[in-house]
């Protein structure tokens, strides 16, 4: 099985939020840390993560929210050779939002692994017209959600279990032993 490495989104992903349940249950699972939650730099960003999927001993499996799956995106070659699978949930769409201009333009090429797209018919952050173009770009599984908003706590997803099927299905444990033992 891969690590799992928890990529959260501008402002990060608070208590509740699926990704803070994720982190704290799942065996092994590491965070991605940002020194700036609120004022997010590309360059940063994307350097802090690559840091943390190479600090890994093994190949990982990325799940990311929001603006962790465009940083996920712009990642050096280097740490995408470590990527077995990535669960992007809610992509943001940084050429709508002036305070993640930086994250434009988005990479339109194919991941050379295997990922999964979530995006919400209705999530304010991002069209879904544009999260299934993503889709379609990077080569993505594409699962659309009925009016799930942006797909965190205040949508209503805390613990997520279609979200950990998902997850499962690119290699991560996520079985209620391996969540039990965690907790």
């Amino acid at each position: 099985m891969a690590s799992l490495v928890i990529v959260p989104g501008w402002r990060d992903s608070g208590p509740g939020h699926w990704q803070t349940l994720w982190a704290d249950s799942i065996p092994g699972a590491v965070r991605v840390h940002q020194d700036d939650w609120i004022t997010p730099v590309r360059k940063a960003w994307v350097a802090s993560l690559a840091q943390t999927i190479l600090a890994q001993p093994e190949p990982v499996v990325i799940a990311a929210h929001s603006l962790g799956c465009i940083a996920t995106s712009h990642l050096p070659p280097e740490a995408v050779e470590r990527i077995q699978g990535a669960l992007l949930v809610a992509p943001a769409d940084p050429e709508r939002r002036g305070i993640l201009a930086d994250f434009a333009p988005v990479p339109y090429q194919p991941l050379p692994y295997r990922s999964v797209l979530v995006a919400s018919s209705n999530d304010p952050y991002c069209p879904v017209r544009t999260a299934g173009a993503y889709a379609r770009a990077w080569g993505s599984e594409f699962v659309r959600l009925q009016n799930a908003g942006h797909i965190n706590i205040e949508a209503g997803f805390g613990p997520w279990p279609l979200g950990l099927a998902l997850l499962q299905s690119l290699g991560v444990n996520t079985s209620p032993a391996a969540v039990a033992v965690a907790a």
